[in-house]
């Protein structure tokens, strides 16, 4: 027989597993959130800096993040495999074509985002690789020493 004791510490141990997972997956949704509003506010900042590119409000600056985020786990894994001989040949020069295409199917998508053409959707993803990881650098906590 197994002791009642044995019994209510296991049951203890499961809860807090149950209460350690929620309070992990709830840091990992805050996490994204955080990480879609930075990239948000990039994009945004993005359109300041860059006469060729437009954004119509924040929300579509959400929008924009959410899309290229989204394309860039789907789809851009599949482009670049495909293309994998063009990027050798070329250095990896040709990634830039598949951010470009990347950045102009989000902009065919989303109402409120235009990007005027090649070269400033190129000097766009070079400017959000730039703001997005100042921004990610002011999110990161120093460890301790």
């Amino acid at each position: 027989m197994i002791p009642i004791d044995d019994v209510l510490i296991g049951t203890h141990c499961y809860a807090n597993l149950l209460e350690m997972n929620f309070i992990f997956e709830r840091k990992i949704n805050m996490n994204l959130i955080v990480k879609i509003l930075i990239s948000a506010l990039a994009v945004m900042v993005a359109q300041y800096i860059l006469p060729g590119v437009y954004v119509a409000t924040f929300f579509t600056g959400i929008m924009v993040a959410i899309l290229l985020g989204l394309f860039n786990a789907t789809i851009k894994p599949i482009l670049v495999i495909l293309t994998l001989p063009i990027t050798v040949v070329t250095l990896g020069f040709f990634l830039l074509v598949i951010n470009v295409f990347i950045i102009e199917l989000a902009a065919w998508f989303i109402d409120g985002f235009r990007v005027d053409g090649f070269w400033w959707a190129v000097i766009f993803s070079f400017v959000l690789a730039i703001i997005t990881s100042v921004f990610n650098g002011f999110d990161k906590k120093e460890g301790v020493k």
